[in-house]
């Protein structure tokens, strides 16, 4: 079986040889590059299965990093690392296109944790009947082409946002729980920031709502966690 590719982006060489003698020991084949710009001339030839991505790059940041490629269409997960602990630039990462984020300093083993639960997630293909598509209300998903329309018109979601959907409209109905979201979309078994949820669940409340602050299908369960429901059904929750 092939090694999976991790690319490691970060200007500290110490920080670099840190991550990369972990991910190493544990079996990933993973090459270091020291600025933004690299990026995009190492993933043609060195086309990894995931980036470990510094915010703070010579050259260019890692916001611009990963606006570059999802505008290119590339749907490489990736993990950004930030040495800031303010929520709006861990949110920055997400708006911009990160899967995940870390703060430094980081254990090894958590960052390991993330990528191991990250390509979980990367490498799952439909099984018999998931690739059917599913209708709620004036929302339409297509799982096999990883693709959804809200009101006849396609819209855009980050691969995270559309794992995320699919999930609550599999289990449309039902109350779950920020950590039940963190396992089932994100895959982590241990105690997770559980604000990277909210992040994502207002982001698709813009995408799919008529009223983000009115949500008519993503309801919040307060002190609990959120909800899908058939807009119809709206009036009868108490």
């Amino acid at each position: 079986m092939l090694k999976k590719k991790i690319l490691v982006v970060d200007d500290e060489p110490s920080i670099s040889m840190l991550i990369e003698f972990n991910l190493k020991l544990v079996g990933y084949d993973v090459h270091c590059v020291y600025d933004g710009e690299s990026v995009f001339s190492t993933i043609k030839e060195y086309r990894p299965d995931l980036i470990v991505l510094d915010l703070m790059l010579p050259k260019v940041d890692g916001f611009q990093v990963c606006r570059r490629l999802r505008s290119q269409n590339n749907l490489v997960p990736i993990i950004m690392l930030t040495a800031m602990h303010d929520l709006s630039d861990k949110i920055a990462g997400l708006d911009n296109g990160a899967d995940d984020y870390m703060t430094k300093p980081f254990s090894p083993q958590e960052l390991i944790s993330r990528i191991q639960a990250i390509l979980r997630r990367s490498q799952l293909l439909p099984s018999a009947g998931e690739d059917t598509p599913v209708t709620i209300g004036e929302i339409e998903i297509l799982p096999e082409q990883r693709e959804v329309k809200v009101r006849d018109e396609f819209i855009e979601l980050t691969p995270k946002e559309f794992d995320l959907l699919l999930f609550l409209c599999k289990h449309r109905g039902k109350v779950l729980s920020r950590q039940q979201l963190l396992h089932g979309v994100w895959d982590y078994h241990f105690l997770g920031d559980t604000r990277i949820v909210d992040v994502h669940i207002s982001h698709l409340r813009d995408k799919i709502e008529n009223q983000a602050r009115n949500p008519e299908y993503i309801v919040t369960i307060r002190n609990v966690g959120y909800k899908l429901i058939e807009p119809a059904a709206k009036e009868s929750l108490a």
